[in-house]
């Protein structure tokens, strides 16, 4: 989603930082702080939390701090969820997202195990989808719901 929503915003963002692989201006207003923060709420304790915490709000205010709490408690819940049952990733997931999954290295999880690796012809039907998305999330997305209300 990332990926997509920063080619659809035309944002030059770095993805590797979502592994902590990226240092300094990633492309994210905050990004710094909204990483500390998540890293913060996973691996540190109630100091590290409240500092990074403080961090995000000083950056981004408390409507986005409040928006990147929500974020991270959900994103920890779905991915517990998913580890836990060993779900795998839907065939067309797993076809979009196999670059960005090699690049920043998240197929080293012992959780994609589950997911069958995506080879040959799969692998380039996946970049030509992923460069598909950008025009999907113009044409089907956010976007195109307050265009549509807009006129209505």
């Amino acid at each position: 989603m990332l990926r997509a929503s920063s080619e659809t915003n035309k944002q030059d963002v770095d993805l590797r930082a979502v592994m902590g692989q990226a240092e300094g201006d990633v492309g994210v207003k905050g990004g710094a702080e909204l990483a500390a923060f998540a890293e913060a709420t996973v691996t540190g304790g109630d100091n590290a939390i409240t500092t990074t915490r403080e961090g995000v709000l000083r950056v981004l205010g408390p409507e986005a701090t409040v928006d990147a709490a929500g974020v991270i408690g959900n994103f920890e819940r779905m991915v517990r969820i998913a580890d836990g049952s060993g779900i795998p990733l839907d065939k067309p997931v797993a076809l979009v997202s196999a670059d960005i999954r090699e690049k920043i290295g998240i197929d080293e999880f012992a959780s994609s195990r589950n997911t069958p690796p995506v080879r040959g012809v799969q692998r380039v039907i996946g970049r030509i989808m992923s460069k598909m998305l950008p025009l999907m999330f113009k044409l089907f997305g956010p976007e195109r719901e307050k265009r549509d209300s807009s006129t209505n």
